[in-house]
């Protein structure tokens, strides 16, 4: 969460520009004083979505991250029977915490930015969480309240709602007060909006998109070769030879077409052929395509075994599980303190329920003991003591795993 007071001379620089031609976004230019612009043209969010949306590798590891991130469920004291109710039904929509976090943790991993609404009363009789989408968010240029606007391709301030930053509460007419807490990943220079961690990845992405593109005219082109197709012939005219070109295309050239055409003249007989060009650059194409993979998953900071991408060199569970570990100690409790913390403090603040012991559920991947093995036996397995007349080491692993997701 982002609290801290920014200089209003400064100005958030991201430019989309290298991404908006590769990916086709629009590059309308919005502008106005209420608030800063998320990229040159304020775009930027919806070019970061459609880069996602694009590039398989790069989407794969967005989901990946959001899921393990938000874990597989939140614990908290039996005691305080309000985080239950909380943990359940963290809003009016019926969402669960778990969904809620899995929400921000995508937003957060794909725009490095996310946006949470707490609503309440005035006596704090209810709490209520709800996730907002953070591409329809911008921040007000007091630096203390957001807008929210439905398409910023199309700003009107008659539709923006404007709302405060936590901890700052203000009233709605419906009676409630409402907040937004703030989560943005830090990078110098950037005041206003976080940066995604896989910034410096774009071009790989691209690159991995583009290569995705060419196989696609391949298969649409029934994978014929590219060359230059000469036509014998006199014309009379320049539409008879654009005429003989079009029905040429519609022949030999396929879809979308890789065949050059030219016409000449030819006095003795027809001499007409076509003339294949070798390519010997495929290879290239595909050591290009595995580059641009492993600089992707670099970027994101993750790993290559929880991305899904040696499963066809053989499945490693032991792999999966030293990585997870890794990702684990280095990336996801991490991201998970820094989600968690200002909503605990939300809900001390408001329901004055001590929140500390809201915690996140993770397991990993795969597990390296069977489920049906005992607790003694997993760890005289590991090599640690064990008793096999304690009750509590007679408990199979498989109802560990179900004690701890609920």
């Amino acid at each position: 969460m982002s609290m801290q007071k920014t200089n209003s001379k400064s100005r958030v620089a991201v430019s989309d520009s290298t991404i908006a031609p590769l990916f086709g976004v629009s590059r309308a230019t919005v502008a106005d004083s209420r608030f800063w612009r998320w990229g040159s043209d304020n775009l930027l969010p919806d070019a970061l979505a459609l880069v996602a949306r694009n590039s398989t590798v790069h989407r794969r590891i967005i989901n990946d991250k959001a899921d393990y991130i938000s874990g597989k469920g939140v614990t908290w004291d039996e005691n305080l029977p309000q985080l239950g109710v909380l943990v359940t039904h963290i809003n009016g929509s019926g969402e669960s915490l778990r969904q809620l976090l899995n929400k921000v943790a995508f937003d957060k991993t794909l725009f490095g930015n996310a946006f949470i609404e707490v609503v309440t009363d005035t006596s704090g009789s209810f709490l209520s969480l709800y996730h907002l989408d953070a591409s329809k968010v911008r921040l007000a240029r007091d630096s203390q309240h957001i807008l929210l606007h439905h398409s910023w391709n199309s700003f009107t301030p008659s539709e923006a709602v404007s709302l405060p930053l936590y901890p700052l509460f203000e009233p709605r007419q419906d009676g409630t007060q409402r907040s937004v807490i703030r989560y943005a990943g830090y990078e110098p220079m950037f005041s206003h909006y976080g940066v995604p961690d896989y910034i410096a990845g774009l071009n790989a992405s691209a690159i991995v998109y583009k290569t995705d593109r060419w196989n696609i005219c391949r298969l649409d082109n029934s994978f014929q070769l590219s060359g230059v197709m000469l036509l014998d012939g006199v014309v009379d005219g320049e539409q008879q030879a654009a005429d003989i070109t079009r029905l040429a295309e519609r022949k030999f050239g396929g879809t979308p077409g890789q065949v050059m055409f030219i016409m000449r003249d030819s006095s003795e007989g027809d001499n007409s052929r076509f003339i294949p060009l070798n390519n010997s650059s495929e290879g290239d194409w595909r050591e290009l395509h595995d580059q641009a993979t492993a600089d992707i998953v670099v970027a994101h900071s993750w790993f290559r075994a929880l991305s899904g991408l040696d499963f066809s060199a053989g499945f490693s569970s032991e792999r999966i599980i030293q990585e997870y570990e890794l990702a684990l100690n280095t990336i996801i409790l991490s991201e998970q303190a820094d989600i968690m913390e200002p909503i605990r403090a939300v809900i001390e603040r408001v329901m004055g329920v001590c929140a500390q012991s809201l915690t996140i559920v993770n397991h990993p991947p795969t597990q390296s003991r069977p489920a049906y093995m005992k607790v003694w036996e997993a760890r005289r397995a590991e090599g640690l003591d064990y008793d096999e007349s304690d009750p509590t080491q007679n408990i199979y692993l498989a109802q560990l795993s179900n004690l701890s997701l609920q």
